[in-house]
């Protein structure tokens, strides 16, 4: 979920809560009060501020993530396609990126101004490996185990999603999600899967791991999750 860490404490209280709103969409609202309530006083993990990280706040679903360099950084991507590939983070590199700056949005409240990110688009990955006619959505896969998310495969393409490298103009680190990440533009920060390792082509939407307890799977910002912020777009 965003960018950040939790404590088995604090995962415990804020999954605890979400599971009373996990009855279903109509329940986002409350379910956004309950986590700002829980982040605003868990102890020592959830929600903790980055240092020098601009308001960026630093969450995890587990309770460590190993780092991955550059010696040992993989990215699949598979399923439904013509060409499975697997890329190290020299090839992405290599590849043509694009920059993008835009404010960050998280679902439970905090807003980061202006934050430039660059990558490689996800469609050009996408082209690449030849998306089958039956696919119809992308699940993303994370290196710590636990975190998923899915786009539709027309989110997934579009010119401000990206499969991020940098971030405020260096590499993306280990507790922003690098060193690659997922970038959704237009969309709450927990779509933005962290430590991204797999790309996968799906015949449906497979709901992420927050929106097993209630986040909405179309996460454009000021449009869903029971909330009315400024769009990022």
């Amino acid at each position: 979920m965003d960018d950040g860490r939790g404590t088995p404490v604090g995962r415990r209280v804020v999954l605890g809560m979400l599971g009373l709103g996990a009855a279903g969409v109509a329940a986002g609202p409350f379910l956004q009060r309950a986590v700002e309530g829980v982040t605003s006083r868990a102890p020592a993990g959830l929600g903790d501020l980055l240092p020098g990280g601009g308001g960026f706040r630093y969450y995890s679903v587990v309770d460590s993530v190993t780092p991955r360099t550059a010696a040992d950084y993989t990215l699949t991507v598979d399923g439904l396609v013509d060409r499975k590939a697997t890329y190290s983070l020299a090839d992405l590199q290599a590849m043509e990126q694009q920059r993008i700056v835009r404010d960050v949005q998280c679902v439970t409240g905090w807003r980061v101004p202006g934050v430039p990110f660059e990558g490689v688009r996800l469609a050009t990955l996408l082209d690449a490996a030849g998306v089958r006619p039956e696919a119809t959505a992308v699940r993303f896969g994370c290196f710590d185990g636990a975190y998923s998310e899915s786009l539709t495969l027309d989110q997934a393409r579009r010119a401000d999603v990206l499969v991020a490298l940098r971030m405020e103009n260096g590499p993306i680190g280990h507790q922003h999600g690098g060193p690659v990440r997922l970038y959704v533009a237009p969309m709450y920060f927990y779509k933005s899967a962290k430590w991204l390792s797999s790309i996968t082509l799906t015949p449906a939407v497979q709901p992420g791991y927050w929106e097993h307890y209630g986040y909405d799977v179309d996460a454009w910002v000021g449009r869903s999750n029971g909330r009315d912020d400024v769009p990022t777009e």
